[in-house]
């Protein structure tokens, strides 16, 4: 597998070997011991698998307290899937790293604790999973506002309306949410 760091570090792309031919392709998602190798000693405890129309926009999501961390990737579709640093001790506080994940490029990106989360998809009938180091606890679920001009996301939303959850659309700026140490 190959890892690319990203400009915040911790935020980390994954790129898997893939081994195909004209019958298909065969690639390990997860094998603890080759992550581990590669210095991500990780425990998962949740699998999440969710299916969107395009221009769906999740996110941008964290809990705390009891953060996730998430290995997320797509199976079907297209997706433009952001992190947001939420480490007030960070020097990247605030700042954001986006990435396109695909079907057809099958990258993989590790998104650890400490970081709200969120997507776009790009096409119908998007199939992202996410493998997830913490229990989903929606007590302690926030949203930090997707568009909140702080943290400045550059969203590819060309030709595309965003659909929102209630929740989202009441996501909390920068400024008002509650960050991590």
């Amino acid at each position: 597998m190959n890892i690319i760091e990203t400009a915040i570090p911790d935020l980390l792309i994954i790129e898997p070997k893939v081994f195909g031919d004209d019958r298909g392709f065969f690639m390990e998602s997860w094998n603890a011991d080759r992550f581990r190798e590669q210095g991500l000693d990780l425990t998962f405890v949740q699998d999440n698998h969710s299916r969107s129309a395009k221009g769906v926009l999740r996110g941008l999501h964290f809990q705390n307290p009891n953060p996730q961390g998430k290995l997320v990737r797509v199976t079907a579709g297209r997706v433009w899937d952001v992190a947001v640093d939420l480490r007030r001790s960070s020097r990247h506080f605030g700042k954001w790293v986006g990435v396109e994940l695909s079907a057809e490029n099958r990258r993989m990106f590790w998104v650890p604790p400490g970081f709200a989360h969120g997507f776009l998809t790009l096409e119908d009938g998007t199939d992202f999973l996410y493998k997830c180091t913490g229990r989903y606890d929606p007590s302690h679920e926030h949203s930090l506002l997707w568009n909140d001009p702080t943290v400045g996301v550059d969203w590819p939303l060309d030709g595309i309306e965003p659909q929102l959850s209630g929740k989202d659309v009441a996501g909390k700026p920068l400024a008002e949410i509650e960050a991590f140490a």
